[in-house]
């Protein structure tokens, strides 16, 4: 049961997964995942009809949204450019340039 929930989980949540993957920006594919997780905010709180929850859950999904970009978007410079980090300011031997 655990691994098909994680299975659903991955068709609907993974860009790369989902039938956005074959939307080739990454920033546009990050749009309508944002766009779509706006929308159900609005479904789950009207269902309930209150707008206290509507605002909530619009801040949860932002951040957690917002967080999955940044860690992406992380992961990917440092696959493609992992000379970007360098040695953060410091010198190769250890000191302030």
């Amino acid at each position: 049961m655990a691994k098909f929930i994680v299975q659903t989980w991955s068709l609907i949540m993974d860009h790369n997964l989902n039938p956005l993957k074959n939307i080739q920006d990454l920033q546009t594919r990050h749009l309508f995942m944002q766009i779509l997780a706006w929308m159900w905010c609005v479904i789950f709180a009207s269902s309930i009809g209150s707008f206290f929850v509507f605002g909530l859950s619009a801040i949860v999904h932002s951040l957690l949204i917002a967080g999955m970009a940044i860690t992406v978007s992380t992961f990917e410079v440092a696959r493609k450019q992992p000379e970007f980090f360098g040695g953060l300011g410091r010198a190769y031997n250890g000191e302030h340039e």
